[in-house]
């Protein structure tokens, strides 16, 4: 049983891949599969740190990227994607699979067509409210389409169109505050709120934080992820401002698994971006939230994402365009001195999450090699 895994850009591609990887696994445990193996197709990014400790194969390959606006770099990717399309036929040909399972992004269209070319069964996912511009492209290539958010039913056939939720690693429900307070040096005693900016940072919540930081921690211990772009020109303001790094901030560049599972456990709060995979995962902890939406985001689609999922009652939506330092701290301030709220958003939350997402996705891929 052979199974091609695909999708990127971004680590919000990439982590879901990994939980189903966990979960077919666990499923070739239990029921004694003995030659099943995974294989990676699509572009290098963030593929490597997600992937190369699962035990699956990575085949590196160009990827042009998919625009929907007029871009110097899009004649570039004219010339990119017909040779990712000759690497990706290539490869199929050599290791053919029994399905495909894609992820979405500009880097799964390579391997999507070549398995749709080959006849190999295609099960697309996609994560946003408002579906990328490669997902639009390849659902007519794919014999299901799951998707995450109700919203996105509408956008595909309903005759092969599952809403499961995200794939999320069952890992980063399992974080120990004690274990979180060692990692991070936590010192101050004070209710921790943690500022998740996805695997690229994000730039003007940064800002917004820096702005905030001094009145914030007054009163707060503070687990920031800037993303790596961002590290040095943080730290370097923080630096300038305070004389040090205060020792109730605590400034990474990126959130591995472990770090995050355990950034997750001992929070109050969580700020993040409404990236999909980010809300399931601050989901399926169970942490109430606030969510910043991206506002150039292709389509809107980080607008539709914390609509739908602060309508759920798990988060505030908050708008980045008049968004103030003083309006931040107002609404931080008044989900965490109301014990009742914050109880009422995380049960909210819980119920959003979907936490069996990848187990189905993983049970789909098998049924399909089945048949």
């Amino acid at each position: 049983m052979r199974i091609l895994l695909t999708g990127g850009g971004t680590g919000g591609h990439l982590s879901p891949l990994v939980a189903v990887a966990r979960e077919l696994k666990k499923i070739q445990r239990e029921r004694q599969i003995v030659d099943m193996e995974l294989i990676y197709i699509g572009p290098n990014g963030f593929s490597k740190r997600f992937l190369e400790n699962e035990g699956i194969k990575i085949k590196i390959i160009v990827a042009g990227k998919l625009r929907r606006y007029a871009s110097l770099a899009t004649i570039i990717d004219l010339f990119k994607l017909p040779i990712g399309l000759i690497q990706a036929f290539w490869y199929l040909l050599l290791w053919m699979p029994d399905v495909t399972f894609s992820k979405g992004g500009y880097g799964s269209f390579p391997a999507v067509v070549a398995s749709w070319f080959y006849r190999v069964p295609v099960i697309i996912h996609e994560s946003d409210a408002v579906p990328g511009l490669a997902n639009r492209r390849l659902a007519a290539f794919a014999k299901y389409i799951i998707i995450s958010f109700a919203a996105a039913a509408k956008f595909f056939s309903s005759k092969k169109t599952k809403l499961l939720g995200i794939p999320i690693r069952s890992e980063l429900t399992t974080g120990f505050t004690e274990e979180a307070e060692t990692t991070f040096e936590l010192v101050a005693g004070k209710p921790v709120i943690s500022i998740i900016s996805g695997s690229q940072g994000a730039k003007l919540i940064n800002q917004l934080i820096f702005l905030a930081l001094q009145r914030l921690l007054s009163k707060y211990e503070i687990i920031w992820q800037v993303g790596e772009k961002n590290f040095d020109s943080v730290s370097g303001e923080i630096l300038e401002s305070f004389g040090k790094i205060p020792d109730s901030c605590h400034i990474l560049s990126f959130l591995d698994e472990k770090q995050l599972a355990e950034a997750l456990a001992i929070s109050s709060l969580v700020v993040s971006r409404a990236g999909a995979t980010s809300i399931f995962e601050i989901a399926a902890c169970g942490k109430p939230s606030i969510i910043i939406p991206l506002p150039s985001a292709a389509y809107e689609h980080q607008r539709e994402n914390a609509l739908e999922y602060a309508g759920s009652g798990a988060a505030i939506f908050l708008n980045q365009e008049n968004l103030t330092p003083s309006l931040l701290i107002n609404e931080i301030n008044q989900i965490i001195d109301n014990p009742a709220l914050a109880q009422k958003m995380s049960a909210n939350a819980k119920v959003f999450s979907r936490p069996d997402a990848a187990r189905q996705v993983a049970d789909e891929l098998i049924s399909l090699v089945s048949r």
